[in-house]
């Protein structure tokens, strides 16, 4: 067996010590005593590229566990170079942002994410993904206004008086002032949807933009997705139901919110638009997504009964 550590060494608060990490993960390591290497990410989806070309050159023979060490988007570049490899799996060593998809788990086993002595006795278990025209997500994935806040959030992050989960929240007042709707086409289980939307998202995961909790019901593991449709509506409109929509109180709001459940869904634009895929951007004017049932191997600490977590949504 070989360990992978990615990290992201602007992930979250860049003044950490990653030296610190360093030595974490060498006495981690040691107490294994199995093969590993540390690779620091250089570019964006290099982490997707250093984790497949790895898992190739150990074979089917061995096992790779890769641990993202940084945040959502780290860990959503490990998932990319994972993906439907039986010979991989890869968990969270969250020091991001966000670090929104393991909050799906519960909030009390967040910590245990952040002991990496807790995975040497962890349980691998199969987890769904999103096919996003070919670019995979494990979390949740949106288009409109909540894609561009997500495409903003970080120039918000970086300041001093703002930073962290208040990004988002800046990044949402300046996208509502911007304008909050287009005209799309979307198909959904032999049903076409056209007209303007303010936001889609798919869920696979539970949590978003810094703790935003759209479907608390959603699990990763269910080979389906639950999707959120808000119509296009004003200003003053998204700004009296935020709250609700984070917190998942989404059924309140029938009148302006479609909900389905399904495998798949297509959405058009009449011109390009920004797809939120765990927190990274695409830019199109269409996007497919495709469930992918245990398209995923996931490394969860020892401590969590991954079963009991998830049935508290079932």
């Amino acid at each position: 067996m070989k360990h992978l550590f990615i990290i992201n060494p602007v992930a979250g608060n860049k003044k950490r010590n990653l030296g610190e990490i360093e030595a974490k993960i060498a006495q981690f390591a040691d107490e294994l005593g199995d093969p590993y290497e540390i690779y620091f990410t250089k570019a964006p989806m290099d982490a997707a590229e250093k984790v497949a070309e790895t898992a190739d050159a150990i074979g089917d023979g061995d096992l790779l566990y890769v641990y993202a060490c940084g945040g959502d988007g780290t860990l959503n570049e490990c998932v990319n170079g994972a993906a439907e490899r039986a010979n991989t799996a890869i968990t969270h060593y969250p020091c991001g942002t966000g670090n929104d998809f393991i909050r799906t788990f519960g909030e009390d086993n967040v910590a245990k994410f952040h002991d990496l002595h807790a995975f040497i006795k962890g349980t691998v278990k199969p987890l769904d993904l999103i096919d996003c025209n070919g670019r995979y997500g494990i979390n949740i994935c949106s288009v409109g206004i909540d894609a561009r806040v997500a495409n903003d959030v970080h120039k918000y992050s970086k300041v001093p008086v703002i930073g962290g989960a208040t990004g988002y929240v800046t990044s949402l007042a300046v996208n509502i002032i911007k304008g909050i709707k287009q005209k799309y086409r979307i198909s959904i289980d032999g049903e076409i949807i056209e007209k303007d939307i303010t936001l889609v998202c798919a869920c696979n995961g539970r949590f978003y933009g810094g703790g935003f909790n759209p479907v608390p019901d959603a699990l990763p593991d269910d080979g389906v997705l639950e999707y959120l449709i808000l119509d296009g509506v004003s200003r003053l409109r998204v700004a009296q139901i935020t709250n609700r929509y984070a917190k998942g109180r989404f059924r309140e709001l029938s009148k302006i919110i479609d909900y389905h459940r399904s495998d798949c869904m297509e959405i058009e634009g009449e011109r390009d638009f920004v797809v939120n895929i765990d927190g990274e951007i695409i830019s199109t004017n269409k996007i497919c997504f495709n469930i992918v049932p245990n398209g995923i191997n996931f490394l969860f600490p020892s401590g969590m009964v991954f079963s009991d977590v998830i049935d508290n949504g079932r």
